[in-house]
Parts: structure tokens; C-alpha cells; sequence
């Protein structure tokens, strides 16, 4: 077998590579290596922040473990290989899915995704690759193969405490469970690397095979756990460390993410799939269990219990804005200041970047920065077509206004009050609405009397957006609005710059990004928040569902995060408004209910994507119209015209991502995913 095969083979395997041979590897492709060195440095030249540094060429995998210096790059290293998730061009979630759609976009909009929600997957070209780092995605094995690498040889490095060696392993131990359950989410049924084979390694030996869903989350846990228990990680980064350190793995990240590996490997994708009868290992064994196991429910939510108690008493908590410490000019208004304030938690639950109590993950190596911004945020006044600043493009089709509850906190299909059949019918707002919609403009049904949470995470043609513009910080002044209609100044610019669906993610934008009147916008961005407490919340009310059915343990929850979104007990809400009103009383209809509210809550967030998947209803969701308004009519009865923009489809198949065919003919071992 000749170097390039095996070296290719190695990504996926993890390599031990002898130094000797190494240093003779590097040398033999000096001019490939520069040419690596060159484009890395390009590449990272920019990153100032902790965890964005890339390591120096190291000649041997020795001398990478000589110094601490070069150790710590090694440790940067093995962070590097995390996915960008605060970019829709690196975030599967984003795009893939149903949350937003956009309309032939320019070349500075990635479409691998995006083709991925058009039906356009393949295992000739796969795109967002994850098993080889191409089209989007990047090597995960290679990122297990260094962390190998470096937990064999961390204790070598002669100028270092053993406390430290300690906590930088437990460390690369949680990111190669990450790398691990990330491939294991998107492919099912996956090898497990828990050694890098050495380079003489026979060619029978380098041909692994998958092994079944259970050893897969079985090791994922291990590794947790083997993190979690080591007594060098820090609970949480606080003070002087939390400038330096953001970013870094805590015990508090562990048993978060440790909740949610589990309520994964206990839903339904994952426990007891019989989708796939027919796909076994080569000697036979199922790669799926048969039957559903109950227990993994109980193991999932002791885990969720277990982080969340040790969450709170490190100091995480559900946001709240801190009006004492605001530059936002809100007013002394009985009505308008609680409004704003609740719109100004929700947002900030996501964006607000310091000291925020709810996040528990914020992932430094994935900031949202300018450009999710101002691909969410419109042109949002007369002139504002600065290349720099707001374009709009990232547009949520009409099934996600949908989505969020009436102001009673019940589904609009459920409510009683509230009239389905006229959701579409114009409506011009009164005084009573002006805090959501321009008083005395026209817009749909569909955009009154919605809960906060509608507001604080779209944007629409007519609807109030407050903040995000230079002197729009001052609610005692008359507010801004989107006007999304042919000739405005929120519609189509030219062939970019528009909202393909007449909606805007006005939840993604930070509260103290800002654009000027030409539109440049001064950003803040902010680190990807991989993990929140409300997140938590929602996933033990699951597992705690699934377990026993309703139970005052599950209603806390659930209700904790309706509170803090202005709204209603489930109880009172189901009982006072809904149509079925004691849907909340059976397991099945309490478990509708929580999924919705994840849904609601963690939307845009690139959760429904992996949620829909888990909970096996990617094919009856996914397989509905995507639609937006006719955002080319001038005039509003013609504007409120649902558009038909694609007729989405998703198979049983697309449930797990093909493995590119040329990995598949390399080894006959490598099951393909079931479909493809």
C-alpha cells in the first residue's frame, strides 16, 4: 500500500507515527508542508483569542512534548478541530434544515448545507463532510488521531506540574468524547478510536469497522466521565482567569454535554431503532438494539439532574437583563419598560456575552461574529446599503412564525381565542398594538397577539425592532421597523441583501451591535453559546416525561423557562386556552408540549436540526412546503401572499450522512449508511 493510501487511511484510523519516521515523512514533503504552513497562518493570522491558536510546524510528535510551550500548541490543536457552529456556512444545523432558507445566494454565502436541505446529498461528493473535511466540514478523525497523540505523551513535558497535565488531559478527554459523539450524531454507528494504531499496522488491521450505537455512547460516557471525575478541572472559569481562559473545558461543560450525549442515546433515533434491520457488523452483530430500552431514560435524567444541581451551585442560572448596569434609555412607561425589558432578556439569554449566568458552554472557537449578524439583521432605514453592514439574507420561512405560541402559551392551533382559519387576514395596528407593530400600518394576523419570545426572535415587515440602530437605544423615542415591500427600504437590494421569506432572526443579533446611517455596523459578537441552562431544563423535563409521564418534577421545568418568557404555567395555559386541554395530563401529549418548547426556545440556535433527528420526526416535518410572503408586491393585500419557495423532501435514508464511496471500496469493512 503506498504512503498517500495509508497516510489518508491514518485520518480516519489515528496513526501512531514513530518520530523517526515521522521527521523522514516531513522531510520528504517539505514543500507540501510549507505550502500547510503558509495557508494555516493566512488563515489564523488574526486570532488573538485563547483557544485560536494553531501550532507551529513541530518536526517530530517528541518534540512536540519537550516544552510546555509547544505542549499548549498541541493542546490548541486538539481545540481547533471543533466545529464553527456561530456560522451558517460552517454550522450543518443552520442551513441543512428547515429554520431558514435563503434564495440563490451570492459567493459569500456557502450553499454545501443549504444543497443538503434541497435534497441534494450524495456519497459520491458528500457535503458537509465530517468523516474527511471536505465540502464544509472538517476531519473529526484527525482531531481524534491528535488527541491520542497527545493524552499518550502530555506526561512526558519535563516543565509542568502534574496538576496541569491533569486538567489538559481531562480536557482533551471531554474534546475526543465531543469529536466522538459529533460523528456519531451525524453518521450513526461509527468506529471507536480508543488508540491510535501504530504505522505497522498490517493492511487487514487498518480496515476497522463500525461498532454498534451502544459501545459508541458507552465510550463517549467513559471518557466523561474519566474528565469529569478528575479532580484538576476547574468547576467553572471566574475572575481574573475568565479574560484568558474563556473557552475552556469545566466540569460544568462535562456533565452539561454528558445530559445531552445521554437523552440522545435514549431517544428514539438511537433506542431501539428498527429502521435498519439489515445493518450489522461483518460477523453479524446488529448495530441497532432492538426494542427500546426504558432505563437509558433513567440514566439520562439522573445525568440531567446531576448537572443542572451542579450548574446552579457554580453560579448558573436563567437570565435576567440587569437594567442597573443597561446603556439602553428604556423609560419610565408602565406598559412599554416591563415589554422591553422581557424582549431584552431573551435576546440577551443568547448574545450577551458578560457574565451571563445561563450560558454554561460559550465556545470562543465559534463566535458569532459580524457575519451572522448581518446576514440576520435587516436594512432597517432609508439609505442603509453600506457593503459592510446589514443584508438580511438568512430568512425563516413562514412554518417558524408559526411555530411560537399565542400570548396564552399555547400552540395557535390550539388556542381558543385565537383564530387559525384568519391567520393570513390584514390587520391594521391600533395603539394597543404599537409596541409590536407600526401603529397604523397593515400586517398579517399571524404577527398579533404572539408571545414575547415571537418578537424577541423574528423580524417582520411592519414589526417593532428596537435596538440595533445608532440612537436606537432610547425607547422613549419612536422606534424602528422593518418595511419589507418592493421599493422599501428593508426589500430587495439588487440581487443580495434581502429576506427571501419577509422574516429576519432578530434573535442572533447582539444588543449592542449597531449601524450607522450608511449602514456600516459596528458588532459585538459574541462566543457561540453550545450550551445554556434553559437548554438543560427542557432536557430533563424530557427524560424525566419519558421515564414517569407527568409529574410536578417535570411541570417545574418546563415552567421555569415559560416564566421567564412571560408566560404561563402549562397547567393554566393548557387548562384555560387550549382546545385540549388535557393534553398536558398523558405522557404522549406532555411530551408534545416539551418538544414544541425546545423547539420554541432554542430555535435558531442549531438544535431543531439534531432534535427533529433524535426524535425521529425529521421525515414528517421535514418533508412539508418551505414558504415566505411575496416579497416582491408593492402593496400589502398582494405582499401577504404565501409563496411557494421549495417542496423540501427528506427519506429514512437521510437520517445519517453518507460515508464518501471511495472510503467505502478502500474498506470492505466500512458499512455504508443504511440508503445510500
Amino acid at each position: 500500500m503506498d504512503w498517500a493510501t495509508h497516510y489518508k487511511r491514518s485520518s480516519i484510523l489515528g496513526f501512531k507515527l514513530d518520530s523517526k519516521i515521522y521527521f523522514s515523512i516531513m522531510l520528504n514533503f517539505k514543500k507540501i508542508l510549507k505550502l500547510v504552513i503558509i495557508l494555516l497562518a493566512i488563515c489564523f493570522l488574526s486570532c488573538k483569542k485563547y483557544l485560536d491558536v494553531i501550532p507551529d510546524n513541530i518536526a517530530t510528535i517528541d518534540y512536540a512534548f519537550t516544552l510546555r510551550t509547544s505542549a499548549e500548541k498541541f493542546l490548541f490543536n486538539c481545540f481547533s478541530y471543533m466545529p464553527a457552529h456561530g456560522h451558517f456556512n460552517t454550522n450543518p444545523a443552520m442551513t441543512a434544515g428547515d429554520e431558514v432558507w435563503y434564495m440563490d445566494p451570492p459567493r459569500d454565502v456557502g450553499t454545501d448545507y443549504w444543497l443538503i436541505a434541497k435534497g441534494q446529498q450524495n456519497a459520491t461528493d458528500p457535503f458537509g463532510d465530517f468523516w474527511l473535511g471536505e465540502r464544509s466540514g472538517k476531519d473529526l478523525w484527525i482531531g481524534i488521531r491528535d488527541c491520542n497523540i497527545f493524552l499518550e505523551n502530555i506526561h512526558k513535558v519535563p516543565d509542568m506540574d502534574d496538576y496541569e497535565k491533569e486538567r489538559w488531559s481531562a480536557e482533551v478527554k471531554f474534546l475526543k468524547a465531543y469529536y466522538h459523539f459529533y460523528l456519531l450524531r451525524m453518521y450513526g454507528p461509527i468506529p471507536i478510536v480508543r488508540k491510535n494504531l501504530p504505522i505497522s499496522s498490517s493492511s487487514e488491521e487498518v480496515k476497522v469497522s463500525r461498532h454498534p450505537v451502544d459501545s459508541c455512547f458507552s465510550y463517549i460516557v467513559q471518557l466523561l466521565d474519566e474528565a469529569a471525575s478528575n479532580p484538576n478541572l476547574p468547576d467553572r472559569i471566574i475572575g481574573s482567569a475568565e479574560a484568558a481562559e474563556l473557552g475552556r473545558i469545566t466540569k460544568t461543560i462535562v456533565l452539561a454535554f454528558k445530559a445531552r450525549v445521554l437523552v440522545t442515546a435514549a431517544s428514539p433515533l438511537f433506542n431501539g431503532n428498527n429502521d435498519y434491520p439489515g445493518f450489522k457488523t461483518a460477523d453479524g452483530q446488529p448495530l441497532f438494539a432492538s426494542g427500546s430500552e426504558q432505563n437509558k431514560w433513567k440514566v439520562a435524567a439522573d445525568a440531567c439532574k446531576e448537572a443542572i444541581e451542579f450548574c446552579q451551585r457554580n453560579g448558573h442560572a436563567l437570565y435576567k437583563f440587569d437594567t442597573a448596569t443597561s446603556s439602553f434609555i428604556l423609560g419610565n412607561d408602565s406598559i412599554i419598560k416591563p415589554l422591553l425589558i422581557k424582549q431584552l432578556t431573551l435576546r440577551g439569554a443568547v448574545t450577551d456575552k458578560k457574565s451571563n449566568p445561563e450560558i454554561i458552554w460559550a465556545n470562543t472557537s465559534s463566535r458569532a461574529d459580524i457575519n451572522i449578524q448581518r446576514w440576520s439583521i435587516p436594512i432597517l432605514n432609508t439609505g442603509a446599503t453600506s457593503g459592510s453592514g446589514p443584508k438580511g439574507i438568512l430568512a425563516p420561512p413562514i412554518k417558524m412564525a408559526e411555530l411560537f405560541y399565542t400570548k396564552n402559551g399555547v400552540p395557535i392551533t390550539e388556542d381558543k381565542t385565537w383564530d387559525y382559519a384568519q391567520r393570513f387576514a390584514l390587520k391594521t395596528a391600533v395603539a394597543a398594538d404599537k409596541f409590536y407593530v407600526k401603529e397604523g400600518e397593515q400586517t398579517v394576523q399571524l404577527h398579533y397577539n404572539r408571545e414575547p419570545r415571537f418578537y424577541s426572535s423574528l423580524g417582520f415587515d411592519r414589526g417593532i425592532w428596537f435596538g440595533n440602530w445608532s440612537g436606537n437605544s432610547d425607547a422613549t423615542k419612536p422606534l424602528l421597523y422593518p418595511k419589507g415591500r418592493k421599493g422599501e427600504y428593508s426589500a430587495k437590494q439588487g440581487h443580495t441583501n434581502f429576506s427571501i421569506t419577509g422574516y429576519w432572526i432578530k434573535k442572533l443579533v447582539s444588543l449592542n451591535t449597531a449601524a450607522a446611517s450608511d449602514g456600516a455596523l459596528t458588532y459585538e459578537n459574541y462566543p457561540w453559546p453550545e450550551m445554556r441552562m434553559a437548554d438543560l431544563y427542557l432536557l430533563y423535563a424530557e427524560a424525566m416525561n419519558e421515564l414517569n409521564g407527568p409529574s410536578a418534577e417535570v411541570f417545574k421545568w418546563v415552567n421555569d423557562v415559560r416564566e421567564r418568557a412571560g408566560l404561563n404555567s402549562v397547567q393554566d395555559s393548557w387548562t384555560n386556552y387550549s382546545s385540549d386541554p388535557t393534553k398536558y395530563t398523558t405522557k404522549n401529549g406532555l411530551r408534545d408540549i416539551i418538544q414544541q418548547e425546545r423547539l420554541i426556545e432554542l430555535a435558531f440556535e442549531g438544535q431543531r436540526f439534531w432534535d427533529l433527528r433524535r426524535w425521529k420526526k425529521s421525515h414528517l416535518v421535514l418533508n412539508s412546503p418551505v414558504r415566505g410572503w411575496n416579497i416582491l408586491q408593492a402593496d400589502a393585500p398582494a405582499y401577504y401572499k404565501e409563496v411557494l419557495l421549495w417542496s423540501q423532501t427528506f427519506k429514512i435514508r437521510d437520517y445519517f450522512w453518507p460515508i464518501e464511496i471511495n472510503e467505502i471500496l478502500k474498506n470492505r469493512n466500512m458499512l455504508q449508511s443504511p440508503g445510500w
